[in-house]
């Protein structure tokens, strides 16, 4: 359900997104079809975020014109550029896509710009622009601020606007003679009679002698004289009861306790599985290609052919509430553009910073008293505990409950516009 209403905190009114967890879409028919390809043209809209964002999109599509007028709209419904916010999870990106038909293979294709701008997720209006020129290059400005410049001719989109002028042959298959080892096992090589594969990598250290002092006969742990069985231990429930284990304190200043056993050191006489060394292949016909043969889909171009746009439209899914759009504009006047992201925009974002949450003076007062005094507090039990044994966990839990009194006091203290 779409409401017009005012944006927090404005008298200006927007296009809301009333409820989480919809799909949502609406269009409106401009008054005369626009075509992207004659000059300048440029883009532009604004958005709040005003319940915050999880997921969801925040993006216009620019509709191509059609002979009947209906106003469905849907995710098939064709469109020529598809702009604007996109936030879900760890995507983040402000959207520059458009379709493009083949003029070949009269297919359309989606474009998507490659590293995009990352889109604004506080509760601020941000306004987006893109504009598009006739040199191929796009810009996209994020608050009036250049974001990402590129070329819709190059590697800036995916895919490629003009696709390769050849291609593998999907019917060339690799000749069953095809030797494409570099290198092979020498055939002439042969295991040397001494070569045992049976040796282990590592055998029993013969001359290691026990170390002077090793109690061989105390255990490294021993039962603690100190455990008992509980009072309340069911052996039918809990299963058989077991003495707590201790460190040996014989064993402390020793060299060792317990069995006794020599090192393992690496086999002098271990060799490994034998294989032959290899040798250049006197057949190698080097990396198999298939053969290369001209695209059927390829074309040339020197600029792409952009779809012309007669309606615009919002089609987006999102898990949240409190998106507002407004000041959807489509012009050829970049500089119109600036003017109008001026007027509307930069007063916009100045009342909502001026409207972020303030203390209340009277509050902050006594706080501030309330603060003063529970340092001095602090101070006191710092003082009284130094020299007990609660000692430092002692004085960060006191430093903990005082942070903890602070912060929550400051929180109460303030209001929410």
């Amino acid at each position: 359900k779409w409401k017009h209403e005012k944006s927090q905190g404005h008298n200006d009114y927007g296009l809301l997104v009333s409820q989480k967890a919809k799909k949502y879409a609406i269009m409106y028919n401009l008054p005369k079809v626009v075509d992207p390809n004659e000059g300048t043209l440029t883009l532009q809209y604004d958005v709040r975020f005003q319940n915050g964002i999880t997921c969801g999109g925040a993006y216009l599509k620019f509709l191509v014109p059609e002979e009947n007028k209906r106003n469905e709209m849907n995710s098939e419904t064709p469109y020529s550029i598809m702009f604007g916010a996109d936030k879900c999870g760890s995507t983040n990106k402000v959207h520059f896509i458009f379709h493009h038909k083949n003029p070949v293979t009269r297919e359309y294709i989606e474009h998507h710009m490659v590293n995009p701008a990352l889109v604004e997720v506080d509760r601020f209006t941000h306004v987006y622009t893109a504009t598009i020129y006739p040199n191929n290059t796009i810009m996209v400005f994020v608050d009036g601020v250049l974001a990402k410049r590129c070329n819709s001719m190059g590697s800036d989109f995916e895919p490629l606007l003009i696709p390769p002028a050849f291609i593998d042959d999907p019917n060339d298959e690799k000749p069953p003679t095809w030797d494409d080892r570099k290198k092979i096992p020498n055939p002439s090589a042969s295991k040397p009679k001494d070569w045992n594969e049976d040796e282990p990598s590592q055998i029993v250290d013969t001359a290691a002698v026990k170390p002077e002092g090793w109690l061989e006969d105390e255990p490294e742990e021993i039962d603690d004289p100190t455990s008992k069985k509980p009072t309340t231990w069911d052996n039918q429930k809990d299963g058989e009861w077991e003495q707590e284990k201790m460190d040996n304190p014989r064993c402390k200043d020793v060299v060792g306790c317990g069995p006794w056993q020599p090192p393992m050191i690496n086999n002098p006489a271990y060799k490994g599985k034998w294989s032959p060394p290899l040798i250049d292949n006197p057949n190698y016909y080097g990396i198999w290609k298939p053969k290369q043969i001209p695209n059927p889909s390829h074309f040339e171009a020197t600029r792409p052919q952009f779809e012309k746009i007669g309606k615009i439209g919002i089609e987006i899914w999102t898990m949240d509430d409190g998106i507002i759009f407004d000041n959807i504009l489509i012009t050829n006047n970049e500089t119109f553009a600036q003017q109008l992201r001026t007027q509307t925009w930069s007063e916009k974002i100045k009342v909502e910073k001026q409207s972020e949450p303030i203390e209340d003076s009277t509050l902050s007062w006594k706080n501030t008293l309330k603060s003063l005094l529970l340092i001095k507090v602090v101070i006191k039990r710092i003082e009284d505990i130094r020299l007990s044994k609660s000692g430092i966990f002692g004085t960060i839990f006191v430093l903990f409950v005082s942070v903890c009194g602070y912060v929550f006091g400051k929180r109460n203290s303030s209001k929410l516009t």
